[in-house]
């Protein structure tokens, strides 16, 4: 089999790479000269990557990049393509790129990803993915060897669904969690205390124990490390939006939700987009939230 990978970033070169090491040919393509993953041979364009190809996976900025790309690919691809689509894009989007590769004769599935860089690197991501049963279980294979997990959710979108949904949990809940240290804080509570006592009551959730905001009670938390790493403060707020778009086109009051990306649109203003998405606790002691909240 040959596959054909497009998008060899941050992200998309180190999956690529480790499809090559597992012994898959892969043809590799991304407009950055400078991009590459180790294993993959080059092509000069995207049509000429996918020529010969049995699967395409694309990791993509956004829902427009992704649309673009297949309207470019299609005519140069075989019959019966499986197209994976591992970018984080609207539900939206997902469902117009499935249907633009089905109405052409091909397979599609859209299949975000949790777990970052390092889990890229790693071959430990988790996979939401969406659309058919058969093609999902052609998928699991190359899947398998890129994560540790791969879910099917349902039809064509139902993948970028839970992506939004679950980091809308995550995005509203690590608000929370930077709330309660700045208070305790206050309150001449430990970083080490608070966790003891939130990590073994109700107040447990993985923003806390796994990304805690604090340095400390976490050691692997990227609090330990200036907030380097990690995911990413303006990911956070692409995936917040994109959660509030699918919530206006459906009718649906995420009203938390709405709020954490205005609050985190003010994080990002004022921090930049880089660091892990749990140092908006900076801006909670700064009063940043508070002030933003009074506009």
């Amino acid at each position: 089999m040959t596959i054909a990978f497009l998008g060899l970033g941050n992200m998309g070169g180190p999956m690529a790479a480790n499809l090559a090491g597992s012994g898959e040919t892969v043809h590799g393509y991304d407009p950055a000269p400078a991009a590459h993953a180790a294993g993959v041979a080059r092509f000069d364009s995207a049509g000429a990557a996918v020529a010969n190809a049995d699967v395409v996976v694309t990791m993509l900025p956004s829902g427009k990049h992704v649309l673009d790309c297949y309207q470019e690919i299609l005519p140069s691809v075989r019959p019966g393509t499986l197209f994976v689509d591992c970018s984080t894009i609207d539900v939206a989007d997902a469902r117009k790129a499935a249907e633009l590769v089905q109405d052409a004769g091909h397979r599609a599935l859209d299949a975000p990803v949790s777990g970052g860089v390092v889990g890229a690197e790693a071959g430990t991501l988790t996979f939401m993915v969406g659309g058919d049963p058969e093609a999902f279980a052609d998928a699991e294979t190359y899947l398998a060897v890129l994560g540790a997990r791969a879910i099917h959710c349902g039809a064509s979108g139902a993948g970028q669904a839970a992506k939004i949904c679950n980091n809308m949990i995550l995005g509203v809940s690590m608000i929370a969690v930077s709330e309660a240290f700045a208070l305790g804080e206050e309150l001449g509570l430990t970083h080490q205390a608070l966790f003891d006592v939130a990590s073994t009551a109700s107040g447990q959730c993985w923003a806390l124990t796994t990304n805690c905001p604090v340095p400390g009670p976490v050691p692997a938390s990227p609090a330990n490390r200036g907030y380097s790493g990690g995911f990413a403060s303006g990911l956070m707020l692409k995936d917040l939006r994109l959660a509030e778009s699918a919530a206006r086109d459906n009718d649906v009051a995420t009203l938390l939700g709405t709020r954490a990306a205005e609050l985190y649109a003010a994080f990002v203003e004022r921090d930049g987009p880089g660091r892990d998405f749990s140092a908006i606790i900076t801006a909670v002691r700064d009063g940043l939230l508070v002030k933003e909240s009074s506009v």
